[in-house]
């Protein structure tokens, strides 16, 4: 089990604080999707299926700086190559979560949107994490490394 872990976490993080950092990171981006969702749809009258889209422009920005820092602690600076990566993965995974909540939603249209988000972002937080790993962070091989 160690060897597979030693895989799929990056550097030498403790698979503890690697997950719980990945969850953090992960809650951070959910709150950030939540309240501007809740924002849109209460203050502005917008419809829940149109304000998610913004809700999850704006919570892509914060997921990409938070989980660089925490998740998988890179020191090096930001480039734009890993921010498109992070939007390319971040996309699907979204696409993913989008599908899933505008199911809820017209299944049960007197649903709580908020009920449908933490749906829809517990199926694609798997999804998440493996984008994020191998293609929006991915690190080269150590020197020297197999």
């Amino acid at each position: 089990m160690r060897g597979l872990l030693e895989k799929i976490i990056p550097g030498d993080q403790h698979p503890l604080r690697h997950g719980f950092a990945f969850l953090f990171c992960g809650a951070l981006s959910l709150t950030v999707d939540a309240v501007v969702l809740k924002l849109l749809t209460v203050l502005l009258g917008m419809h829940p299926i149109a304000a998610r889209l913004v809700a999850i422009s704006i919570a892509m920005v914060s997921g990409w700086l938070s989980h660089r820092t925490f998740t998988f602690a890179l020191t090096t600076t930001p480039t734009l190559a890993e921010f498109l990566r992070y939007v390319a993965v971040g996309w699907l995974v979204s696409a993913i979560n989008y599908g899933v909540f505008v199911a809820i939603i017209l299944a049960r249209p007197a649903i709580e949107p908020l009920i449908a988000l933490f749906a829809s972002a517990f199926v694609a937080m798997i999804f998440a994490y493996f984008g994020m790993r191998y293609a929006a962070f991915r690190q080269p091989p150590a020197a020297g490394g197999d």
